[in-house]
């Protein structure tokens, strides 16, 4: 006669247990990875900085000065003497994202001399916030570097 070999799977504590950790992960962890607005949060400020940046550019490039007016919901781009460049409202889960309460603004090729002015008179923070994220960023004044702070 041949040896019996044991009864192969799962015994009931086994299964159990695997049914409590996922329901752990469900009750814990699916939320947190579903939640969203952190990401719309960094992919806002990633949008912004690359956005200061091009407005720049264009600044230098047409010998006009570009305006960006920063409010806690969102950043206006304008060419000082008129007319609409890009808007970049906050995103809608995450609305107001910019924790400076004050409207504040920053001029690229201010007066054509090629330099930023902002309306503090140095650098301006920017601080992209919500939902647990903070992102610390500063627009330099004279130069008009977009960069973020560690």
């Amino acid at each position: 006669m041949a040896p019996r070999r044991p009864a192969g799977g799962f015994t009931l504590v086994e299964l159990v247990m695997v049914l409590v950790v996922v329901g752990a992960l469900a009750a814990f962890a699916l939320p947190r990875m579903t939640d969203l607005t952190a990401w719309r949060l960094r992919a806002f400020a990633d949008t912004l900085a690359a956005q200061s940046m091009a407005m720049q550019r264009l600044a230098l490039t047409q010998r006009r000065a570009v305006v960006a007016t920063i409010e806690p919901t969102g950043v206006a781009f304008a060419y000082a003497a008129g007319g609409t460049l890009a808007s970049l409202p906050c995103p809608a889960a995450a609305s107001p994202c910019i924790a400076e309460a004050s409207t504040r603004s920053a001029t690229f090729n201010a007066a054509n001399s090629g330099r930023t002015t902002t309306s503090t008179g140095s650098a301006l923070p920017v601080t992209v916030s919500g939902s647990g994220v903070t992102l610390a960023y500063q627009i330099e004044s004279e130069t008009g570097l977009f960069r973020a702070l560690p």
